[in-house]
């Protein structure tokens, strides 16, 4: 059978085609308008104050300059900043890491009396909102740091403490630990291996893609984390880059230069991240999509 064609000995494109090349397009037009605030953020950062409100759209800073980088770290101490929100991302995957997969390994493996009914108290508290806790906790960290100054309120110790552990971290690691068979534990167990060796030498090289996701989404999470670490902190000493981010911002003006290279050294270190990570993330979110998981 022969192929219609348009015009007269030229064949049309069959209609696969036509879609795949549809889709490109939209995906490069959808591509362009999520990369324009990027783009128009990095442009700014490279301009001074009187350029940014030229005329047109500006993506292009005719001279550039890196005089709001150097202004954006003698305004506030951001370098400080920086290693408070190094420090406090470190410690709250590491410890999400830890805690959450022991957590998940006992609810999903472990038979003891009250299981489902925990686990389910846990998950009815993703639906409380952040907010409702904020006033509680803030007590409990100013309680604290009257105890031991060096814990508690306006203390790196007190914006990692109520993220050690992720309800959310504990479902998703549970979900991948579930689709691990039994009768792998169980010749662990024969050959003598505790519970925690079972854990760290058998469960966890299976749910690498789970402990990859777990990573990344507990790092985008800390590291943009900025409502709990500005009432908690009160001064620079314990303050975060999205903290330290929004002192940039004066009472009646914004120095908008100052501002968009604050943003791009904020933001620099996760997209780093997610271009090295990006592989283990695709991984950890298609993990399991063919297998039953409940």
């Amino acid at each position: 059978m022969r192929r219609r064609s348009g015009r007269a000995g030229v064949p049309a494109a069959p209609p696969r085609d036509r879609r795949v090349t549809g889709t490109f397009v939209l995906l490069c037009v959808a591509s362009a308008v999520l990369l324009l605030p990027v783009v128009w953020s990095v442009s700014t950062s490279l301009k001074s104050a009187a350029d940014v409100f030229l005329p047109g759209l500006g993506l292009i800073p005719w001279h550039p300059t890196l005089a709001a980088y150097r202004s954006v770290f003698g305004a506030v101490p951001f370098a400080r900043f920086l290693v408070n929100s190094l420090v406090v991302t470190t410690a709250v995957v590491v410890l999400n890491v830890v805690f959450d997969s022991c957590a998940a390994y006992a609810f999903a493996k472990l038979r003891f009396p009250g299981r489902s009914a925990m686990f389910g108290l846990l998950l009815v508290t993703l639906m409380i909102p952040m907010q409702v806790n904020l006033i509680p906790l803030y007590r409990m960290m100013v309680w604290i740091h009257i105890r031991v100054p060096v814990l508690g309120a306006d203390t790196l110790s007190g914006i990692i403490a109520p993220s050690a552990v992720q309800v959310f971290g504990i479902f998703l690691m549970r979900q991948f630990f579930a689709s691990i068979p039994d009768s792998i534990i169980e010749a662990a167990r024969l050959d003598g291996a505790s519970e925690l060796m079972i854990l760290y030498r058998v469960i966890l090289p299976l749910a690498r893609p789970g402990l990859a996701t777990l990573t990344i989404f507990t790092l985008l999470r800390s590291w943009n984390d900025f409502l709990w670490p500005l009432i908690v902190s009160g001064s620079d000493a314990s303050r975060t880059l999205p903290v330290g981010l929004a002192l940039l911002s004066s009472k009646n003006t914004v120095n908008w230069p100052e501002t968009m290279a604050g943003s791009v050294v904020t933001a620099l270190p996760m997209v780093l991240v997610f271009i090295v990570l990006q592989r283990q993330f695709i991984e950890g979110l298609t993990a399991g999509s063919g297998k039953d998981l409940g």
